[in-house]
């Protein structure tokens, strides 16, 4: 059974308004006169980070990914409440503390309970992270609101988090140590977009952060809102870190479009709308459905993967 099987089959158990079909980024859950946004992530080792990564940074990117959903909803944290799996290693556990202790003071998030559990000396490493959030307004923006005609932005650059775990793995090395510094740190530390999401939540129609891959995510957009997604794939930003080691041609726009942990906000908006932050405008949404490419003005085909993919 694919991951997507199986949340097909909770989709039936999750019939609260909340749970918006499961088929968003959050649950949003009314709360007197506010509105709560809950969202969960986990992270495995070996899948979601390397068994070398260092546990500091792993605790900042557990945090740091479940707030990103709170971002794409324009909800400001309020709290978190961790899982967390112990494998005998103190050393190990006493830096994750220490990362742990940095991410929730540099984003004022309390840590308010969860739970611990032993997964033996051989186990692997299983993390997990409720993160909650109060609605900026009543407006929440979905995956199901984009129309034809709207346009499809991005905040930030694209493919830096990608560029980061080759250099983490040993595949490429950069000549300068500001290029590969810079590259790392947007793996190992993202930082979610919570001002600009709160910024634009009341004007958009749709939103969501990038976590799996532009184009993966950008269908999930496309399969709620039923239209198409074309993007440009010459309009996808890219850093000068990420062009001075892998260029800027075909093969290096679409590994940044697929590489995921972006953890930058992708939205679309009426053409007509001006929106208060600097966005790049990568694409435009049209009837149809999926995602499709395009680049110097023809359509081009797409990648065999269009992101991450958990099974």
């Amino acid at each position: 059974m694919t991951e997507l099987d199986f949340i097909d089959q909770l989709k039936a158990l999750a019939t609260h308004p909340a749970a918006r079909g499961l088929a968003d980024d959050a649950a949003v859950l009314p709360f007197g006169r506010h509105k709560l946004v809950i969202t969960h992530d986990m992270m495995v080792e070996d899948v979601h980070f390397l068994s070398s990564a260092d546990p500091a940074d792993v605790a900042w990117k557990l945090v740091a990914v479940n707030l990103s959903d709170l971002a794409a909803k324009g909800a400001k944290p309020l709290g978190i409440l961790m899982g967390y799996c112990q494998t005998g290693d103190d050393v190990w556990d006493a830096a994750f503390v220490r990362g742990l202790k940095e991410v929730i003071s540099h984003f004022c998030v309390p840590l308010l309970g969860g739970d611990t559990v032993s997964a033996g000396e051989n186990g692997k490493r299983t993390l997990g992270l409720t993160a909650f959030g109060e609605a900026k307004g009543h407006i929440i923006p979905a995956r199901s609101g984009a129309a034809p005609g709207h346009s499809i932005y991005v905040t930030g650059e694209i493919g830096d988090a990608w560029a980061g775990l080759q250099i983490a793995r040993g595949k490429v090395h950069a000549a300068d140590i500001e290029t590969s510094a810079a590259l790392l740190k947007a793996h190992n530390r993202p930082e979610p977009k919570l001002d600009d999401g709160r910024a634009l939540s009341s004007l958009v129609s749709t939103m969501m952060d990038i976590s799996d891959g532009l184009l993966l995510d950008a269908s999930r957009i496309a399969k709620a809102s039923n239209v198409n997604l074309e993007i440009d794939l010459d309009r996808v930003p890219l850093s000068e870190p990420f062009k001075t080691l892998f260029g800027e041609g075909e093969d290096a726009r679409l590994n940044a479009a697929t590489g995921g942990d972006d953890y930058q906000l992708l939205l679309t908006a009426s053409p007509e709308t001006v929106l208060p932050i600097n966005v790049t405008h990568i694409g435009q949404c049209r009837p149809g459905s999926g995602v499709s490419l395009v680049q110097k003005g023809e359509r081009i085909g797409l990648p065999e993967t269009l992101g991450f993919v958990h099974a």
